[in-house]
This record gives C-alpha cells, sequence and structure tokens, in this order.
C-alpha cells in the first residue's frame, strides 16, 4: 500500500487495534516483494492493501484477526510457496505480523510528523521466536537519511534479534504531466495507483473544474497560464509526459524539457510523423542529437493500436513503469522510440517546416537559449 503510516493512524484513532502484514523477506518467486504491506482493521474487519492474495495472504488474514483478539504484540513466520499452500511460485516468503493498538498512536503521529522533514526511517527490532524484542525503544525514528536509502531491509543482528529497517517518508517519484484532455485524464486515473507524486499541469481551468473534488491524493492540480515555464520548477530526476490540445505548446513545453540535462524520462504524444517533424524543427533551432533523444515520441508500448483513451493510456502507463524499473535498476536510458535526430537526411528533409504560432514566435526565435 502507497501510505500504510497514514492509514494506521486512521485507524488507530478510532481506538481499534488493527495488525500489519509485511512480506520481510522473499527467496526465489513470490506474489509481492519485500516491503510490500496490508493493514488488517479492527472491528469493521476492513483490509488495506495487499501481500500478493491468493491462500498466502488468506491465511496471513486469519492469523493477524487471531492476533487482534489475543492481543499478540508481533510474530515473524516463514512460509514456502507450495502445495500446502496451494501456490506454486515455488519460493518461499517471511510475513511479519505487529499488533498497533491505541497505545501506539502516539508514536504513529510522531512518526508522521517527523517525516515531513525529510527521508525518515523506522527501526524495529524482533526476536527470532516472533516476540516484539523488550528493548527500549524497541521502535526507533532516524531523521535525515541518505536519499538513497533503501525502502525496506531486514537484517538478522544475530541468531535472536532480527532488525527491520524501512523508510516511512512518502515514496513517490515525481511525475510531471502536461494536458488535461481525455488521455491525460485516463492517465491520471491509471497512474494514481503507483507510487508517483503526479503534478498534472494544463491553461484551461474548466478541464479540472469538470474533475471537482474526485482527484487522488497523490494528484496536484496545476492551473497555468503558461505551462512551459513550469518545467523549471520540476525536481531533479522527474519524469514527464506531454500530451496537450495543442502541437505548438507540445513544441515548446519539449524545448523547455530539452533544456535540462537531469530528466529521466520524458514523453511526447504523437505519430512517428510528428515526431520526425518535431524532430527537424529542433536541429533547425539549434537543439544537438542528445537533447533531441531526451524526448520518447511516440509514447506506448508496441502491439496496442487502439486509439480509445484508456487503451492509450494503458500502454503509456506501461512503458512509464519500464522507465520507472529501469531507473531502480541504475539504468539511465531508455531506449524504445526516442525521437532520433539522426534519422535519416531523407527522413528530417520530408518532414513538415514549421511555423510557429505567434505567441510562440518569440521563443521560437531564442532557439535553445
Amino acid at each position: 500500500m502507497r501510505d500504510w503510516l497514514k492509514a494506521l493512524a486512521a485507524q488507530l484513532r478510532q481506538g481499534e487495534a488493527v495488525v500489519r502484514i509485511v512480506v520481510a523477506a522473499v527467496r526465489g518467486s513470490a506474489p509481492r516483494e519485500a516491503g510490500a504491506s496490508m493493514l488488517v482493521g479492527g472491528a469493521d474487519s476492513r483490509l488495506y492493501g495487499t501481500i500478493g492474495g491468493g491462500h498466502l495472504e488468506w491465511k496471513a488474514i486469519a492469523i493477524a484477526r487471531q492476533m487482534q483478539a489475543q492481543v499478540s504484540s508481533s510474530r515473524l513466520d516463514r512460509y514456502t510457496l507450495g502445495a500446502t499452500l496451494g501456490q506454486c511460485c515455488g519460493g518461499a516468503v517471511e510475513l511479519w505480523f505487529e499488533r498497533y493498538d491505541f497505545c501506539d498512536l502516539a508514536f504513529i503521529e510522531e512518526a508522521l510528523a517527523q517525516r515531513g522533514s525529510g527521508p525518515t526511517t523506522l527501526t524495529t527490532l524482533i526476536t527470532s521466536s516472533g516476540e516484539t524484542a523488550l528493548t527500549t525503544p524497541r521502535r526507533c525514528l532516524q531523521l535525515g537519511v541518505a536519499e538513497a536509502t533503501a525502502r525496506f531491509s531486514l537484517h538478522r543482528e544475530d541468531d535472536r534479534t532480527v532488525c527491520v529497517v524501512e523508510r516511512i517518508d512518502p515514496e513517490g517519484l515525481p511525475l510531471w504531466l502536461f494536458g488535461a484532455g481525455h488521455v491525460g485524464t485516463a492517465l491520471v486515473r491509471v497512474l494514481s495507483g503507483l507510487p508517483l507524486r503526479i503534478t498534472w499541469v494544463d491553461s484551461r481551468e474548466e478541464q479540472f473544474e469538470a474533475l471537482g473534488n474526485t482527484l487522488p491524493e497523490n494528484v496536484t492540480p496545476l492551473l497555468s497560464d503558461d505551462p512551459a515555464e513550469e518545467v523549471a520548477y520540476a525536481p531533479s530526476g522527474s519524469h514527464f509526459l506531454v500530451l496537450t490540445h495543442s502541437h505548438d505548446l507540445d513544441d515548446v513545453i519539449c524545448r523547455a524539457i530539452m533544456q535540462r540535462d537531469d530528466v529521466h524520462w520524458a514523453g511526447l504524444i504523437g505519430s512517428h510523423t510528428k515526431a520526425a517533424s518535431f524532430a527537424g524543427r529542433w536541429e533547425r533551432y539549434g537543439y544537438t542529437r542528445a537533447e533531441i533523444s531526451r524526448i520518447t515520441c511516440p509514447i506506448g508500448i508496441p502491439g496496442i493500436a487502439s486509439k480509445e483513451p484508456a487503451a492509450i493510456a494503458i500502454a503509456v502507463a506501461a512503458q512509464l513503469q519500464q522507465a520507472i524499473e529501469a531507473r531502480a535498476a541504475g539504468v539511465t536510458t531508455i531506449n524504445s522510440a526516442k525521437i532520433n535526430a539522426a534519422t535519416t537526411t531523407a527522413t528530417l528533409a520530408a518532414a513538415p517546416a514549421y511555423t510557429p504560432a505567434p505567441a510562440h514566435a518569440a521563443r521560437a526565435a531564442l532557439g535553445a537559449n
């Protein structure tokens, strides 16, 4: 789940006991990665998040409900994902169960407050027998950790003690999405379930007004008279998607993106013809091939031909997820369908000449500057 700490606090304020189930370690193939978690609510029996579904999750929920009734504090169990669980993944997982009640609320609220200052870790000690270690404190916060600190790690301190360290500052890579039309709206629906911080930019007030108060928590609408100027405010390492209602606006936004050298991935909606046309004009403006190659166009994984906004959103979301996972693996460039300024001379020569709209003529004259 995207923000277990916030969801946990909301449950504890109602005076209910909650059990958090965490995938603590994975060996081989498993439904979820280490650090994935879910909450088993109190009297309302609600579930938040998932550890992968199937019989493993069903069994884990049953254990969590027993812990709520028995006032058990913590346990760490190992499961083989084979025939006995009705799952054929073939791997093994360790599940950490931690029970929280109203007495833990003060600490959880302190953690929520402290994490606002930057990268923060929560460390919990658990004995190998499954009981929470009786050290003081058994849970502790560490502020100001390095940005590169892993989101979740488990360390075996000795034969009896396991130390779990997890980041509790909100997870989310920055995505700046330009365009609140049909495709942009469909993309926000798909992408809001991922660990992203989405800034959604458009110059048309009515586009956001039509949405009312339905936006997910991780989506921030930004109404701007000049969307291209907003590119400068995106944090380093951002991802960009450009799909506005205007080719002129697409052009100036992409040129603002190309002037930055700290962009992880940027995509522009359009056909191969549009890609060649834009590449040609950017070369004439004086942009280098390296700068032009920062823009991916067309966007979306291959094999999906539908032009339905929802279908386009699925294809683009899949490509963006590939870029995100490549980033996590340390890959700095994604070569799928990038605009290539070195496309053949004939292709560039055939690209339609571009005459900027009056509002953008001055910007075009400046070129890369």
